[in-house]
């Protein structure tokens, strides 16, 4: 192998870890956030998602450099299809990102009255809200005494299609990657 084998080696390499390893994570955590209603979180987690799969493109062309026409070889085949596969899938990511950030934007809870938010404060500090006939009940979907569950407030469930697809394809993503890389360790 030459020197500037061993240097698209290297870049080759180096692009993989460093950039496939920010884009597994920002996908697969991506569906945490958008249960927790996070959307700054979610729009970073975008953005991340952007950059590093413009990025992991560095992986695809210093490999191509690196096959030096060897590209009849099954396994570089199957590799570089797969990697155009998981981009498609990255694309499709992308998409279900940008639309749990607007519909977590627009389901933001509405403004609370002066008088009510005062009330609630006094809820909030006690971390119990009152009933109409003096009973304490728990918020936010704690579980009562009894161990049954307090139900979820309306809406609870945005970008719920999102969030699950999104998570599918994330994980086949990190799949395609793992397989990719057992045909280059194998192979290689």
């Amino acid at each position: 192998m030459s020197t500037s084998d061993h240097l698209l080696l290297i870049l080759h390499i180096g692009f993989a870890i460093f950039t496939l390893g920010p884009l597994t994570a920002a996908t697969m955590s991506t569906p945490r956030y958008i249960r927790k209603r996070n959307t700054a979180v979610v729009r970073y987690l975008n953005r991340t998602t952007q950059i590093y799969g413009v990025a992991c493109l560095g992986i695809f062309l210093f490999g191509m450099f690196l096959a030096n026409g060897k590209l009849d070889q099954m396994w570089l085949s199957a590799s570089m299809t797969l990697f155009i596969v998981a981009l498609v899938l990255l694309l499709l990511v992308d998409r279900d990102q940008r639309r749990a950030v607007h519909l977590l934007e627009t389901a933001a809870p509405a403004p609370v009255p002066s008088g009510a938010a005062e009330k609630s404060g006094k809820a909030e500090k006690s971390g119990k809200a009152e009933a109409a006939d003096g009973e304490e009940k728990p918020e936010d979907g704690k579980a009562d005494r009894d161990g049954t569950a307090a139900k979820p407030a309306p809406g609870a469930d945005v970008a719920q299609v999102e969030r699950g697809r999104i998570a599918a394809l994330s994980g086949v993503i990190a799949l395609i990657w793992l397989v990719i890389l057992v045909l280059m360790v194998w192979n290689g």
